[in-house]
């Protein structure tokens, strides 16, 4: 499934943040968008996941309008994280995660035993199935976003977009979100996130979107984007970039502010 975005105007009460911004998500990768609070990241996000509409320009599903297609049809092909998802009151794990098969629900295609194995998978892949029977507002902060994304897979959508899906989040738990990430994408998935941690970014992302003033400043691997020269033009700060002792990727180590 192709993903492209082409000049490209959204924004909020009147105010633009992006202004003819187009950049094209690879396939079957783990894209990252980088940049400074206010960039836009999560106005490109929102625009891409149908929840904001264009003002000018276009987001392409396989070439067609996103904002032309039905819901239900963009629902079967993309799955959604906001931040700060609101839990219904009372609601368990797996009532949850079932809602994730709310798109493919007919007057005459009521629950099945395929929807059943359908969310019992997305509740092993994102490693909640423990927690199936207990309420939401009893987990923890990690746990809930591990079971939100169980509910994007039990959509079995080819592609997840998050934004800032590892905010307020404890740096194991921030982790434990990363690297189901990975695992998704190598299972197949094309995965676009939001997030704020450039040293992050680097490690676990295949492809990065860096943005600034509601602009793409580069898009690229980890090794060609972070680099010193963009971290001072994208985030105006000083910085030095070596290998990962652990991964390889870039490693930003902060020497001042410019």
């Amino acid at each position: 499934m192709k993903l492209d975005v082409t000049e490209l105007v959204a924004g909020y009460d009147g105010r633009k943040v992006l202004n003819g911004l187009s950049v094209a998500i690879p396939p079957g990768k783990l894209t990252v968008i980088i940049g400074p609070n206010a960039s836009g990241k999560s106005t490109l996000l929102r625009t891409m996941a149908r929840l904001l509409k264009p003002r000018g320009g276009a987001v392409l599903l396989d070439g067609q309008p996103l904002h032309e297609l039905p819901p239900r049809l963009v629902a079967q092909r993309l799955g959604v994280l906001p931040q700060a998802p609101l839990v219904p009151e009372g609601i368990s794990v797996l009532d949850l995660v079932s809602r994730g098969r709310q798109p493919y629900q007919r007057w005459w295609r009521q629950w099945s035993a395929d929807d059943e194995t359908v969310v019992r998978q997305a509740l092993s892949d994102a490693d909640v199935a423990d927690l199936a029977d207990r309420p939401i507002e009893e987990l923890s902060g990690g746990q809930r976003q591990r079971v939100w994304i169980a509910m994007a897979l039990a959509q079995q959508t080819e592609t997840l977009l998050l934004d800032e899906p590892t905010t307020f989040l404890d740096l194991a738990h921030q982790v434990d979100v990363l690297a189901l990430m990975r695992r998704l994408q190598r299972g197949g998935r094309t995965i676009v996130a939001v997030l704020h941690d450039l040293n992050q970014a680097a490690r676990f992302a295949d492809h990065i979107i860096a943005m600034r003033d509601g602009e793409v400043v580069a898009t690229g691997a980890p090794s060609n984007v972070v680099t010193a020269d963009l971290v001072r033009q994208v985030f105006g700060l000083e910085c030095v970039v070596v290998p990962c002792p652990v991964s390889g990727a870039p490693l930003v180590v902060p020497t001042g502010k410019e």
